[in-house]
This record gives structure tokens, sequence and C-alpha cells, in this order.
């Protein structure tokens, strides 16, 4: 039996949803390129995305598995789709200067009549312009749609058991950050720092194995720190200097971000402003996200807080999370900002990101929540506080 993570019942209902999506948009068969949706449909996983491969999700019967030859024994041991339904392309064709493999997948389409009404995922990391010149070349512009974000939108809403999943993977980011306030301390190279944190998400907890996240942790420092997305270095950690990491455990491929700034010596004035407007603006956003609440005004919360504190903030707030491969742990569909007014509802998760980015520093204290009728509920108990060290 295929070791997947959900019951037959819940890939059922995921189906059920993406069908029902599909119809809306007029999509008859759905070529699903981004791994984890095809993750979230079939349990498929594995480190094979560097290579064309999908899930296609036909109208009615059981969805199809297609990739590399070498990946078919991985797609039998991790999804639920029979033998029957594996298909896989010619392995001479990896990275071939004259061969294509969506060249085999036109075949497999045409054999079983999906040649109209095509759904494909145009923006997304996973589908190539290459790959998508073939399908066109060989059903015509008009046979296919953009299907950009159709599962996405289905997972907003968690399960149960997803969120049991995503809880796991809170308490794993809740030892890393633990494990990173224990060895932060003047002169220690970052480097070092990161692999102990990194050992400690995937060595994880008694019963509590961790896997590899969808995002190298995020480690700037002082100037660093001015940019949101710096990863590390082996400078070591100095005085006068703020550091924040946002960092992720991972559970079975679920995630649940959080980052924590700490600092070195005694905390600047202003600083010590950005980090009371950035907790005010965690207590007032996790008051606020209920279910029927749009994203904009949840990220109002943050802005107004930043606002009396006499910050700016023009980025977006927070997005959704959930099930993810890299290079990236969100799921590409509503924002936290001005604009977005999706409503909320209840099991929607989201890394809410109250960051500042000054010319010379910054600051990051966020958190994963998923909504309730009483706002929202922290997926992570991790402390909040700035971490000072002397």
């Amino acid at each position: 039996m295929p070791a997947t993570d959900f019951s037959q019942s819940e890939y059922d209902a995921r189906l059920t949803k993406t069908r029902s999506a599909m119809a809306t948009q007029g999509i008859e068969t759905l070529i699903v390129a981004d791994p984890s949706n095809m993750a979230w449909l079939t349990g498929y996983d594995g480190w094979s995305f560097y290579v064309p491969q999908v899930v296609i999700v036909p109208s009615s019967g059981t969805p199809l598995w297609w990739g590399r030859t070498q990946d078919k024994a991985g797609a039998a041991q991790t999804t639920w789709i029979g033998d029957d339904n594996l298909f896989d392309w010619p392995e001479e064709h990896v990275q071939h200067p004259d061969h294509h493999p969506y060249d085999a997948l036109v075949t497999l389409l045409r054999e079983r009549g999906w040649t109209r009404a095509l759904g494909v995922e145009m923006d997304n990391y996973y589908y190539s312009a290459a790959s998508h010149r073939i399908l066109e070349t060989a059903f015509g512009r008009d046979a296919i749609a953009d299907a950009t974000g159709l599962v996405n939108w289905q997972r907003a809403v968690k399960s149960v058991a997803e969120l049991a999943m995503m809880r796991k993977a809170g308490q794993l980011t809740a030892h890393m950050h633990a494990t990173l306030r224990e060895g932060f301390r003047e002169g220690r190279p970052k480097n070092e720092l990161v692999a102990e944190v990194q050992a400690a998400g995937v060595a994880g907890l008694p019963g509590l194995a961790g896997d590899y996240p969808a995002i190298a942790p995020i480690a700037p420092s002082g100037l660093e720190a001015s940019a949101s997305h710096i990863t590390w270095n082996d400078r070591p950690l100095v005085r006068g200097e703020a550091t924040y990491f946002e960092v992720s455990g991972c559970y079975h491929r679920y995630h649940c971000p959080a980052s924590r700034t700490l600092f070195l010596g005694e905390v600047p004035a202003d600083i010590r402003r950005a980090e009371e407007a950035v907790l005010q603006a965690i207590e007032d956003t996790f008051a606020a996200a209920r279910p029927g609440v749009a994203c904009e005004e949840v990220a109002a919360c943050v802005y107004d807080s930043f606002a009396r504190a006499g910050y700016v903030k023009a980025n977006r707030t927070g997005y959704p999370i959930g099930l993810s491969y890299p290079p990236d742990w969100g799921e590409r569909t509503m924002s936290l900002r001005p604009g977005d007014t999706t409503p909320l509802q209840e099991n929607m998760t989201f890394h809410l990101m109250p960051g500042l980015w000054t010319p010379d520093w910054g600051v990051a204290i966020t958190e994963s929540f998923v909504v309730t009728p009483d706002g929202a509920q922290p997926l992570a108990d991790i402390p909040r506080a700035l971490v000072v060290k002397s």
C-alpha cells in the first residue's frame, strides 16, 4: 500500500473540490505541475521536481501520475494511485537538447482523447515556456486555458488532519528557535549557528522527525537586515547589531514559519520602538482575524500599528501557508494587503509578516496562525520579544 498521510476519503474530497473548480472554468482535463498541488491531490513526494512531472486530473475517473521513469517507483510508494495510472517518459530524454519529455505527454493525452479544454498552471515555477510551447503546438492555443492557482485555492481551508501536521511543524519550529536562542553569542560565525539550527529542525524531537523546509534560513545581521531575504554568511556575530532569523520546521511537507529578532548588547531606542509596534500589530491582528473579515482588514492592523509608531510599511503583511516544496512555503493565492478583499474562513492558515526594514536595520517577529471563530490562534509556541544578550 502507498505510504500516504491522509485517508482516502480526504483525498476524494480534495479531488471533488478540484473538479468543481475545473467545471466552473470550463476545464475538462487539468495538468498539474506544481509538486505541492501534486502531493495534495495524490500524496506524491520526491525530490524530482527538477524534471518535468505532472498529475493529470480528468473530469472523471482516477488521476494519472506522469514523470521520469526513475521516479515511477516513488509514485507507486507515495501515492494512492494504482500502478495502472502511473506513466513515465523515456529516461534518455532527461535534459536532452533534442528531445523534450512533454512530447511524450502529448502522446499520452492524445491516446486518452484529452485534446481539448486543457488547463495548465501557466504562472508556476515548475511549468516552463518550452513545455507550454509543445502543448500549444500540439493542440492549439484555443485548447489550453490558464489554470494557475486553481488547485492552490482549494487548499486554502485546512482539514483537521492538515492542522495536526502544521502544529507538529510548529513544534519543530519552536525547537529550532530554542536552539537559536541558546547558540546565539558574540563572535560565533553565523554559518555555524545556522547549521546547528537546521540540524535541530531535521533531527526533530522524540517521536517527531523533521524534513527539509521549502525555504533556506533567512538570517541577516545589521545592515544586511535592511534587506528582507538575505540568507547567511560566515561573518561572526557582533555587538550592536540586530539579527533576525526566519526558519520553519517541516513535518510531512507541512510548514509553520516564524521569525524572531536577536540583539547583542544594549538595544537602541529606535529598534525598541519597532519591536513594540510589531508586537502590538500581532496582538491586533490576532484579535481581528476571524471568519468573514477581509484580508485587507487584517493587514490594516499591521499598517495602523506601524503608523502610530511613526513607521510606514509598503509591502504585504502575510500570506497563506501549508504543504510546500522549494522554492516557497507560501500557497500563492491571497495576501494580507490593501486591496485584497478575500474573506477569511475558519481553518485558513497564514504566515503573518509584520517585519520592518529601514535603510540601516531590520526587525522581524512573525507568527503562523490558523483562523478560528475567536480570532487567530498561533501554530507554534515561541517567545515573541526581542532576544537580547549582553
